[in-house]
């Protein structure tokens, strides 16, 4: 894999991670990722979605399962970095006194930065092993999705 399309694709699924961390704080709540069963729900329509649009095989899909499973342990970990609890109270609690608590709003940047560390070798793995297995015409179209910004794939 070229080195640009392993960081686009390392860029993209880890400012996914981020910005899903920080709404997370923000207590921003993006539908499909509430509870567990909600959130299976949408990995699975999301998989669907992308199986289609990419007409993957029977082994391309099964690395896309596997990549969605290392994202969604990876999210799982960067949710409970700072203490666990819900990340909207994480992010009130540094604004509760009569200043901001840099100490520990500090704290919980660099507690979620070690989560996304320490699972990231994993993510990259599974993002190589799937971009890999795609042929060139699928790995063209998701290049292109990428330039779009990940804007949607489109409509059908």
């Amino acid at each position: 894999m070229k080195a640009w399309i392993r960081r686009g694709l390392l860029g993209l699924f880890g400012g996914a991670l981020v910005a899903g961390s920080l709404a997370g704080c923000a207590g921003h709540h993006r539908h499909g990722w509430g509870s567990s069963a909600d959130s299976a729900e949408f990995r699975e329509r999301i998989v669907e979605r992308m199986s289609s649009r990419l007409e993957l095989d029977a082994a391309q899909r099964a690395k896309l399962n596997v990549l969605a499973d290392k994202l969604q342990v990876q999210r799982k970990a960067v949710r409970e970095a700072g203490g666990g609890g819900e990340p909207r109270s994480q992010f009130k609690s540094l604004f509760a006194g009569d200043r901001l608590d840099r100490q520990r709003a500090a704290q919980l940047v660099d507690e979620k930065t070690a989560a996304v560390r320490a699972g990231s070798a994993d993510v990259i793995a599974a993002v190589g092993d799937f971009f890999d297995s795609l042929n060139p015409a699928q790995q063209q179209k998701v290049r292109e999705f990428m330039d779009r910004g990940g804007r949607r794939w489109g409509r059908t």
